[in-house]
């Protein structure tokens, strides 16, 4: 006896997984709710599992605490970005849009807090050299690691964590939005 798998048909382009149409929610609390758990899940799980040897903010803070304080700035203002697209073009209108956006503006802030911690790290190193040759093999040095070798990780780090903060915000800050309703008797036509 053989098995039979038929997979769905997809005639319209909302079929397809994501691209349903969503609106906002209408509780009060859902915005806060999403924020919360787009902020808090990947850092605080790993915390309470394996908690931080140094907690002072200083050159060896643990790593996730700071992943903390940028989830705190970017995903609040991610949501407003968001709500305010919503507003002046109606998009993104669907929940793969929402994610599609997290993702991408937290791939892009990880690259740019990279690129500016090598640059500032750069800037360090010329203070503690002795010589201008010193200085420029503490500058090349210190773009290597932090610049070429650091920021693929920080970017897959940045969308990773992004993509946790979409998932949230595109699940419980939005819901399915109602389908159209037809104008079969002509009522709604100066709406």
């Amino acid at each position: 006896m053989a098995l039979r798998f038929s997979l769905p048909r997809f005639e319209r382009p909302e079929d397809l997984p994501g691209h349903t149409r969503v609106q906002w929610r209408r509780q009060p609390g859902a915005r806060l709710i999403a924020m919360a758990a787009a902020v808090c899940w990947p850092p605080l799980l790993t915390l309470l599992f394996w908690p931080p040897k140094n907690w002072v903010p200083g050159a060896d803070t643990d790593w996730r605490l700071l992943l903390l304080v940028v989830g705190l700035i970017a995903v609040p203002t991610g949501v407003e970005v968001v709500a305010r697209q919503r507003e002046r073009t109606g998009r993104p209108a669907t929940r793969l849009g929402v994610i599609w956006r997290f993702m991408l503006w937290g791939g892009l802030l990880a690259a740019a807090l990279q690129v500016l911690i090598a640059l500032v790290v750069s800037v360090i190193g010329w203070f503690g050299a002795r010589s201008v040759f010193e200085a420029l093999g503490a500058t090349e040095t210190t773009l290597l690691i932090y610049g070429v070798g650091g920021l693929p990780i920080a970017i897959l780090v940045g969308s990773s964590y992004a993509l946790w903060a979409g998932l949230c915000v595109a699940f419980i800050a939005f819901r399915k939005s109602p389908e159209p309703v037809n104008d079969r008797l002509g009522l709604m036509r100066g709406r």
